[in-house]
């Protein structure tokens, strides 16, 4: 028997899918955003998949990948979104320093 991949699922109108983590997991991931501004769980997931994405783009290593991190200014650093900015300044005062 042939193993073949699965078939494309039928594309959808809505824009937004389901990522499936294990519960512990994302009972830990409830911990480390209390206090910090992310709202859910999931607003911390892509806030944390976009950051990767952008190295991966950008042509970084991957964190957690073993490879060399880029001697300092080998890396072209994007600016900031204002979301990003946002979440950084909740975070900050959260923890006291604003």
């Amino acid at each position: 028997m042939m193993n073949t991949p699965p078939s494309p699922a039928a594309p959808s109108s809505d824009p937004q899918v389901t990522l499936k983590i294990p519960r512990p997991l994302y009972e830990r991931l409830k911990v480390v955003i209390h206090g910090s501004g992310f709202h859910s769980v999931t607003e911390f997931a892509v806030y944390v998949l976009r950051d990767l994405v952008s190295h991966h783009e950008r042509g970084a290593p991957l964190p957690g990948t073993g490879g060399p991190f880029p001697a300092s200014g080998e890396v072209e650093v994007e600016p900031l979104s204002a979301a990003e900015i946002e979440a950084i300044r909740k975070r900050l005062e959260s923890l006291g320093y604003l």
